[in-house]
C-alpha cells in the first residue's frame, strides 16, 4: 500500500494513451508534475527509444542505439539506462507521496517498494510467481536462485513530494534490445518478459490487471476515473484511412437523430480493453454502408465502441438550434472582397462554417495559410486531402496586409497540417506572426496549428515568436481519436499544450461534440485539458460535410452546452466558449479579453 497518497478526497484519474512518443509523454509528466490539484496514472506503450539518466556510465552503451531505430534520450529520473518499446507497459503514477521528508530518500525508498508491490501483485493475477532482488530495483522471476531475470524495471524521480516517472512491466518486447545496453547497470543478469516465460496474454488483459492492482495501492479510499483511447488491432492501425473515392454527397440538410451515450468506464467493465459492441452494432444497424463512408473509418469507429448510436441521417432536417440565418451584409462583402483581392485563404470558407457571416460582419476571419490542401485526413473536416502545392514566400506579407487593412484587433492564423515540410510549416507560422506584428503591432495574433508531430525544434519555433494565443485543437475525447483525427494523438496533443503552457504562452483547444462521445468523457477531456495548464476551450456540435465524414452520431441539447461551460471553468480553464454553433475560432477575441477579465478578477481576489 502507498498509505493513501492519494486522498479520499481526490480522485485518481487512469489514462490508457496508446502508443506515445516519449518526449510527448515527458511534456505531458512534467505538466502534470507541477499541478498538483490532480493525481494521474498514465500507462502507454513507447516506441523504441533508450532512455539514460545522468549517471548512466558511456560503457553501459554497448550499440548505437539511434543507427538501429530507437531515440536516444536522457531522462531527468534516477536509476541507469533502460529500453522501452513496443509489447511493454510503461505506467507513470505522477502522485504526492506519503512520508515526513518531502521526498527524501526514505520516502523514495518506501514509494518504490510500493511500486514493486504492485507489479509482484500484478504477475502474481496473470500467474507468474515473482519478487524483489536485494541490491538490485525492480521485480525479478526466479529471484531465489542463481539465474534471476528482470520482468520490470523501476525509475522514479521524487520531488517536493511528488512523484514523475515510474515501472515498466515486460509483455512482449523485443528482448533483444536489451543485448545491447547494460539493462539499469546490472552486467550479469538477465530480461525476460511474460510472453518469454510463456505467459498468452494480451496488453489490454495486463492492463486491466494492473489497473486494478495500482488503483488499491494509490487510491485505496479515493475514487478513481478510468479512459483510454483503445488498443490496435493491427500493426498499421495508425495509418491514416481514406475517406472514399471522389468529394461524396454534400450533406445538405443534416439532420435530427437520437443516440444513446456510451455506458462510463469503469475498473470494472471493459472500457480499458476492447470495447463490447450492442446489439444494432452487431446487426449493422449503425451506418448505412452505401453512404459513402469508408470501411476503415467505420471500422475504426466500431473498434472505439462508437456503435451505440442510431446516426443521424445524411438527408435529416437539422435541430431548429443548429439552424444558421446566412446575412452576407456589407462588412460581409468587404472581408470577402479583401480575401480574394490578396489571394488568401480563409477556414471559414474551406471548412464550411455555420458562422462565417456573423464573424465575417463583425470583420474578423481566420487566416488559413500554407495552401488549402492538408496532409493528413481527419473524418470530420472538409479540409482538401490532395497532394499539397509549395509554400507561398510572400504569403506572411498578404495576410500582414489584410489584417491592417481589415482594421483588426485579434488576428487568427491556422494552418493546414504539412507534414511533407521539414518543420511542419512552423517557420511559416512564426513568419506571419512577425509580419503581421510589424504592421500592425496593436493586433493580437492567434496561431491555430498542427502538432507538428510533436517535434520540439518546430514547436519552438512558434512559441519563440510568441502569439497572444497558442491554440491547437484536441479535437475529441480520448477513446475516439484513432477515428475521429488518426494520425494524431491525444497524449500528444496533451503535451504540446503543456509545453506551450510552460513557455508562458496562453493555451487554447477546442472539443467537437456529436461523434459518438459520453457526457463522463467530455468531462474527462475538460479535466485533462486544465490539468495541462489550458487557458481556453471552446465545445461546438459536429456537423457532417459530406456523405464521406463521420457520420453525426447525436445532437446535444443546448443546456448541455451550458453544463460543458460550468463545469470546464470549474475545473480551472479560464474560459470555456460552450454552445452547439461555437467554432474553434468563434468569438476568439471576446475569449481572451472574457479570461483577462478573469485573471485580473482572480489576482484581486488573491491580494
Amino acid at each position: 500500500m502507498l498509505n493513501g497518497s492519494v486522498s479520499a478526497e481526490r480522485t485518481l484519474r487512469v489514462r490508457w494513451l496508446g502508443r506515445v512518443a516519449y518526449r510527448d509523454a515527458l511534456g505531458l509528466q512534467r505538466a502534470l508534475f507541477v499541478n498538483r490539484q490532480h493525481e494521474y496514472l498514465l500507462l502507454l506503450e513507447h516506441p523504441h527509444v533508450v532512455t539514460t539518466s545522468r549517471r548512466t556510465p558511456a560503457e553501459h552503451l554497448l550499440a548505437d542505439v539511434e543507427s538501429l531505430g530507437a531515440e536516444l534520450v536522457e531522462a531527468d529520473r534516477g536509476g541507469d539506462v533502460t529500453y522501452h518499446g513496443p509489447g511493454q507497459l510503461v505506467a507513470y503514477p505522477i502522485v504526492e507521496v506519503p512520508g515526513r521528508r518531502g521526498g527524501g530518500m526514505a520516502d523514495t525508498a518506501a514509494y518504490v517498494a510500493s511500486l514493486e508491490q504492485v507489479l509482484i501483485e500484478t504477475l502474481g493475477d496473470l500467474g507468474v510467481h515473482s519478487g524483489r532482488l536485494r541490491g538490485c530495483t525492480g521485480v525479478w522471476v526466479e529471484p531465489g536462485t542463481d539465474r534471476p531475470k528482470k520482468i520490470a524495471a523501476i525509475g522514479v524521480r521524487i520531488a517536493r513530494g511528488r512523484s514523475m516517472h515510474g515501472v515498466a512491466l515486460n509483455v512482449d518486447p523485443d528482448l533483444s534490445w536489451f543485448e545491447r545496453i547494460v539493462p539499469c547497470g546490472i552486467v550479469d543478469k538477465g530480461v525476460t518478459s511474460l510472453a518469454a516465460l510463456g505467459v498468452d496474454v494480451s496488453m489490454s488483459e495486463v492492463v486491466e490487471v494492473f489497473t486494478q492492482r495500482a488503483a488499491a495501492a494509490f487510491a485505496p479510499h479515493g475514487s478513481v476515473d478510468c479512459a483510454g483511447v483503445g488498443f490496435r488491432t493491427r500493426p498499421d492501425d495508425l495509418a491514416p484511412f481514406t475517406r472514399g473515392e471522389g468529394p461524396g454527397t454534400p450533406v445538405g440538410r443534416s439532420g435530427v437523430g437520437h443516440g444513446s451515450e456510451q455506458p462510463a468506464l469503469s475498473l470494472s467493465e471493459p472500457a480499458l480493453s476492447e470495447p463490447a459492441l450492442p446489439e444494432p452494432a452487431r446487426s449493422g444497424q449503425f451506418i448505412e454502408k452505401a453512404d459513402g463512408t469508408s470501411v476503415r473509418l467505420l471500422g475504426r469507429l466500431a473498434q472505439a465502441g462508437a456503435t451505440d448510436h442510431d446516426p443521424v441521417r445524411l438527408r435529416a432536417r437539422k435541430p431548429p438550434w443548429m439552424r444558421v440565418k446566412f446575412d452576407p451584409g456589407p462588412e460581409y462583402r468587404r472581408v470577402r472582397s479583401t480575401m480574394r483581392e490578396l489571394g488568401l485563404v480563409t477556414v471559414c470558407e474551406e471548412a464550411g462554417c455555420p458562422n462565417i457571416s456573423e464573424c465575417w460582419n463583425d470583420g474578423t476571419a481566420t487566416f488559413m495559410i500554407l495552401g488549402d490542401r492538408c496532409t493528413r485526413a481527419c473524418g470530420f473536416c472538409l479540409i482538401d486531402t490532395r497532394h499539397p502545392e509549395a509554400p507561398d514566400p510572400e504569403e506572411a506579407a498578404r495576410v500582414a496586409e489584410a489584417v491592417e487593412s481589415m482594421g483588426l484587433r485579434h488576428a487568427v492564423v491556422t494552418m493546414v497540417a504539412r507534414d511533407d515540410l521539414q518543420d511542419g510549416g512552423a517557420s511559416a507560422v512564426a513568419d506571419v506572426v512577425a509580419a503581421i506584428r510589424e504592421r500592425t503591432p496593436q493586433c493580437r495574433v492567434e496561431t491555430l496549428v498542427s502538432d507538428f508531430k510533436g517535434c520540439e525544434e518546430s514547436l519552438n519555433k512558434v512559441f519563440d515568436a510568441q502569439p497572444d494565443v497558442f491554440n491547437h485543437n484536441i479535437e475529441t475525447v480520448a477513446r475516439l481519436q484513432r477515428a475521429v483525427r488518426p494520425s494524431a494523438s491525444y497524449a500528444r496533443s496533451l503535451s504540446v499544450l503543456a509545453r506551450a503552457e510552460a513557455a508562458g504562452l496562453t493555451a487554447k483547444s477546442s472539443i467537437i461534440v456529436g461523434m459518438g462521445e459520453s457526457d463522463r468523457e467530455i468531462r474527462q477531456t475538460l479535466t485533462d485539458l486544465a490539468a495541462v495548464g489550458v487557458d481556453i476551450v471552446t465545445i461546438g456540435q459536429y456537423l457532417r460535410p459530406t456523405s464521406h465524414h463521420l457520420p453525426v452520431a447525436q445532437w446535444w441539447q443546448p443546456e448541455r452546452f451550458d453544463e460543458w461551460k460550468r463545469f470546464g471553468e470549474s475545473a480551472g480553464i479560464g474560459h470555456v466558449e460552450s454552445s452547439p454553433l461555437t467554432r474553434s475560432s468563434y468569438h476568439a477575441r471576446q475569449s481572451v479579453d472574457r479570461l483577462a477579465s478573469v485573471s485580473a478578477k482572480s489576482a484581486r481576489s488573491a491580494t
